[in-house]
Parts: structure tokens; C-alpha cells; sequence
């Protein structure tokens, strides 16, 4: 890896006002869609290179116990054999080889762990972890999947924000299902954008 910077992208689904679960944590919300005709379609093959692209997971342990859930009813594992490493302080059942749990310092994780061994490291779950990542200044870009539906209360996006995040809006894309894609480069604090 040596000479190769490393990404850190922070990555949600949510809905129109920022959810991504209820209250309760459900997420049934997620199952629902629209029809844009003028969206692109989700190609599958695309869908799998472009996840060959990531190299690892980190997620919270409410994420974790979604996927485990999601595996369970059928629709299977969706970070595939990727290290997916799950931010915990309790103690959960390990499914497979290439789950980790940590509990130590999140910035220590990514930039003494991480970091020196994967190029892509893709945040996938949790307000709070969402939240801790932006807060160190951990993350490199915030990628917002928005599903077209308003739920109106539930757990949010980013979790405790200290103050603002300045970001740069690099990509919108529109799906035939109703979804939006959004893709934000973090700014550093101070910097201007050039011309």
C-alpha cells in the first residue's frame, strides 16, 4: 500500500428527513420505491464492481445485528468477504472469519489499523459512529443514499455533530427506483475551493 492514500468514506441509506431507522430501530422503510423515468437503473455487474472496490467495512453494533438479521430472512450478507470490522463494547455472536470486534479508540482503529493496510474504508452504519468519524476528521467523503419516503422520527443520519461539517457536492445521480445518490468530498475546515 505503500505511496496509495487511504479513503475513508462514511456511507448511509436513509429517508427524505435524515432517518436511517425508527425509534425502534426498524428499518421496513427501506423496502419501499418509487418509479422515476428518468433514473438509471441499478445493473447489477456494475453494482458488484463497484463493491469490489471497497476494501473493508466498519459499522456499529445495531448494523451488525441488522445485517445478521437481514441474513437470516434470505437476503444475505451484503458485505461479502470483505473485513467488516463492528464498534462494540458488548459482546456479539460471530458469524464469520472476517468480522472483528473493537472496542479501543475509533481514531486509533483508522489510522494506526486501518489505514496502513486498506485504501477503501467504507463506514456503513450508525448514528453514532457516523457522528465520531465526522467529529475526529476521520472521514474523506459522506456518501447519502436517500429513499424516497419521510418517516418522521427515528434515529439520525449523524449523531451528535459538534459543530458544522463543510462539504462539496461531487456527484447526484437519480435512480428509476426513487432513490438519490449523493456524493460529498469533506472539506477541511478553512480551505477554499479552487476555481
Amino acid at each position: 500500500m505503500e505511496g496509495t492514500r487511504s479513503r475513508v468514506t462514511v456511507h448511509m441509506v436513509a429517508s427524505l428527513d435524515g432517518f436511517i431507522a425508527r425509534k425502534d430501530g426498524g428499518v421496513d422503510w427501506l423496502e419501499i420505491s418509487d418509479h422515476f423515468e428518468g433514473g438509471d437503473t441499478m445493473n447489477p455487474e456494475l453494482v458488484e464492481a463497484f463493491l469490489e472496490t471497497i476494501d473493508c467495512y466498519v459499522m456499529g453494533s445495531r448494523t451488525y445485528e441488522t445485517a445478521l438479521d437481514f441474513e437470516a430472512r434470505g437476503l444475505g450478507w451484503a458485505y461479502g468477504d470483505k473485513p467488516t470490522f463492528v464498534l462494540t463494547s458488548r459482546a456479539l455472536r460471530k458469524t464469520r472469519d472476517t468480522v472483528e470486534f473493537y472496542s479501543g479508540e475509533l481514531a486509533r482503529l483508522v489510522n494506526a489499523r486501518l489505514k496502513p493496510d486498506f485504501r477503501s474504508i467504507w463506514f456503513v452504519g450508525g448514528g453514532q459512529v457516523s457522528g465520531a468519524c465526522l467529529r475526529l476528521g476521520l472521514a474523506d467523503e459522506v456518501r447519502y443514499s436517500i429513499v424516497p419516503v419521510l418517516i418522521g422520527e427515528g434515529i439520525s443520519f449523524f449523531d451528535g455533530l459538534a459543530g458544522d461539517v463543510p462539504l462539496h457536492l461531487v456527484e447526484a445521480k437519480a435512480y428509476q427506483s426513487g432513490m438519490v445518490a449523493l456524493r460529498y468530498e469533506v472539506r477541511t475546515p478553512g480551505a477554499t475551493e479552487e476555481p
